[in-house]
């Protein structure tokens, strides 16, 4: 198939994002019926932008623009060339461009893949700034893009939107997995209405069989090893977790750092498999994920949670991920540039253990639950990896379709 260079403003329409005000600056712009997407959002996104956090109103979309579903949003400041697919129309910042392909000339998908396969490397040596990296609209159109023409750009964007679509319906499978047992959580936990409960005293806010104690009599928090960076390698056998892997109810399996042997005195709890809950104890903390995967070493200021005697892994989870348990684990924080947590303070807090027969029934409930999400986690994983390994392939033309 031939192929040929031409710049991005060639295959489609080109734009910057418009947002003049911040929301703490212009409250009047937000709250409004038009989604407002952002970078993060752009890099969290697989193939196409699903969710959002903002909106705009009248008002803001009156200063800002609103892009038709199918643009192709490419990020220029702080995440660097990192591109996602609207679903649906929306606005978005300066700090992202949109491009609608023009027909018969480019498919979206097919260009957002060449962005993942050799783009955003370019990209990023273009990028400059003092505190954060930025790409100008300028140097973004000032590239040679090669591709095939319109037929061969479909055929390949239908092979690895396939893969991005089975990506995309596990982490929808894993979401309401997770609300589900949220909900029911909340329902037994916090409301007090698990089983049998009407059969059940209350006596000083507490059901009778139920114990005020505190954290550490449930549970273990863990931190990992302080390892030091004139040890770490690009590439290792292990994988080193840092709270950079660890979101709220997501881990990232993609480490930065690795070592090829664990350092003698490294304790048990820091060799990582599927299963274990983390918790950030420094940044954003109190975020809480299952860990996915195996050959990861903890790395300090993450803790692992390990439930006693008696504490099913479920409870343990779906506590910490609890929002009341979250507000007082960020009450709890400290640090004038930066909060943490020390799991000796957590230790000590207040806290109300259920019957043992009714972590024995959440646990009955929501095993299979726990389970199948670290098992469509471990899925959702195989399928990028497959897919990250037929890309190349496909857009160097190696492979013939």
């Amino acid at each position: 198939m031939s192929r040929s260079n031409r710049t991005l403003e060639e295959l489609g329409f080109v734009g910057r994002g418009r947002s003049r005000n911040r929301p703490r600056d212009a409250a009047h712009l937000y709250g409004g019926p038009y989604p407002f997407i952002q970078t993060a959002e752009v890099k969290h996104s697989t193939l196409y932008v699903t969710e959002y956090s903002q909106t705009y109103s009248e008002e803001g979309l009156a200063q800002s623009k609103l892009w038709p579903s199918g643009t192709l949003c490419i990020t220029i400041a702080a995440n660097i060339a990192d591109t996602a697919i609207l679903s649906f129309d929306a606005c978005f910042p300066d700090s992202v461009i949109g491009f609608v392909p023009y027909e018969g000339m480019s498919d979206a998908r097919y260009i957002k893949y060449l962005f993942d396969f050799s783009l955003q490397r370019r990209f990023k040596v273009f990028s400059q700034g003092a505190t954060q990296d930025n790409l100008s609209e300028a140097k973004l159109l000032s590239l040679k893009l090669t591709v095939p023409d319109i037929d061969e750009q479909e055929r390949v964007a239908d092979i690895l939107s396939t893969y991005d679509a089975l990506i995309e319906n596990n982490r929808r499978r894993i979401e309401l997995l997770e609300q589900a047992a949220r909900l029911l959580y909340q329902e037994w936990f916090i409301r007090f209405r698990f089983p049998g409960h009407e059969h059940i005293k209350i006596v000083d806010g507490v059901p009778e069989g139920w114990e005020r104690t505190t954290i550490r009599d449930s549970f273990r928090l863990l931190g990992g090893y302080p390892f030091k960076s004139s040890t770490y390698r690009e590439h290792g056998k292990y994988g080193i977790v840092t709270i950079k892997n660890v979101h709220d109810g997501e881990f990232r399996p993609e480490c930065t750092t690795y070592v090829d042997e664990p350092p003698n005195n490294l304790e048990k709890h820091c060799y990582l498999s599927t299963g274990d809950i983390l918790l950030s104890l420094t940044g954003n903390i109190g975020r809480t994920c299952i860990v996915f995967g195996d050959n990861y070493l903890l790395n300090q200021r993450v803790a692992v949670i390990v439930p006693n005697e008696g504490v099913p892994i479920t409870y343990a989870y779906w506590f910490f991920k609890d929002t009341n348990t979250q507000h007082k684990l960020e009450n709890l924080s400290y640090g004038v540039a930066q909060q943490n947590l020390s799991t000796n303070t957590l230790g000590e807090q207040e806290y109300l253990r259920p019957a043992f027969r009714i972590l024995l029934l959440f646990d009955f409930y929501l095993r299979d639950t726990f389970n199948l999400i670290c098992n469509l986690n471990i899925f959702k994983q195989k399928l990028k990896q497959a897919r990250d390994l037929l890309l190349p392939r496909l857009m160097s033309g190696e492979i013939a379709i």
